[in-house]
């Protein structure tokens, strides 16, 4: 418009109404474009971003709930050293009043028990820490929960190289639900059928209520837990994985989740299968544990 301006000033070039119109509407729609491009852009940047932030909150979750199951084991190993350490001073002092010759051993025991305890109440306190800067997501609803599992797990799937389906069944209307505790307790699970499929197969989670108590169930088709070792599935130290280079498996994961059931006053249990293939675990959790402010 300053060009045909000008020039009708200099040359004496006359513009018409209609000239005039034509180049407002091509400067209209040709801006419309150029926004409308800008805007998809800055869209997708949006969208990018918010999948990275969605991403790197599932994988604080997860890593949030981990540490939330160590926490379990680190208060049970703190009430258990302080027990010793009471008992064995308790047991000193009978013996020190018979002059018995371990009695000053004993002592020694006592006092470096009660040291573990005061390391493992720094190690807890240090933990504590960690999840408090954490993402304050104490409670989600169970969908949102068990997509997070679904998602990280599909990733571990892929990881392995095996090719995994994951189902989820929900029914019922659940109330917001303790984040770190179900996402401790389902997470191994899942962690484990995915393991023990061999190249291909299906994971399904089923959530229900019944009365009070929510009921988590666990499928997969893998190969299955043989009928001599369901009795010993949760024995500390128990595994039947092994690593690449032919180590066993620590065997504790199927232990912490029962601890982390029990402190909940809960139920896991390995459903008895009609032929040697497959594995469900049943979880029953009292609703009331899960939904208020009454759990440590």
């Amino acid at each position: 418009m300053l060009e045909i301006g000008a020039r009708n000033l200099i040359f004496q070039q006359e513009m018409s109404f209609r000239t005039f119109m034509w180049i407002k509407s091509i400067a209209i729609l040709r801006s419309f474009f150029v926004l409308g491009f800008f805007n998809i852009i800055i869209l997708r940047k949006t969208k990018q971003g918010e999948a990275e932030l969605r991403a790197k909150n599932e994988q604080m979750l997860i890593l949030v709930s981990n540490l939330y199951v160590e926490m379990i084991q680190l208060t049970k190993t703190i009430q258990n050293a302080e027990n010793l350490t009471r008992e064995s001073y308790e047991l000193y002092i009978e013996l020190k009043k018979e002059n018995h010759r371990f009695a000053t051993n004993l002592l020694s025991i006592s006092g470096k028990t009660h040291e573990i305890k005061k390391d493992d109440q720094r190690i807890f306190s240090g933990l504590a820490k960690l999840i408090d800067k954490g993402p304050n997501l104490d409670y989600m609803n169970i969908e949102e929960i068990l997509n997070v599992i679904v998602a990280s797990n599909h990733n571990y799937s892929l990881f392995l190289e095996k090719k995994i389906h994951f189902r989820l069944s929900i029914n019922g209307s659940h109330p917001p639900y303790r984040t770190y505790v179900i996402l401790s307790i389902i997470n191994n699970l899942v962690a484990n059928a995915v393991e023990a499929i061999e190249g291909s197969g299906e994971v399904v989670i089923s959530v229900n209520l019944n009365e009070d108590f929510l009921i988590i169930s666990v499928s997969d088709n893998g190969p299955g837990i043989a009928k001599k070792h369901r009795k010993l599935i949760f024995q500390p130290g128990f595994t039947t994985k092994f690593e690449g280079n032919g180590k066993p498996s620590n065997g504790i994961g199927l232990t912490y989740i029962k601890n982390v059931i029990e402190e909940i006053e809960g139920t896991i249990e390995l459903v008895d299968q009609e032929k040697d293939s497959g594995t469900t675990f049943v979880i029953s959790l009292p609703i009331n544990k899960m939904k208020g402010s009454d759990f440590r």
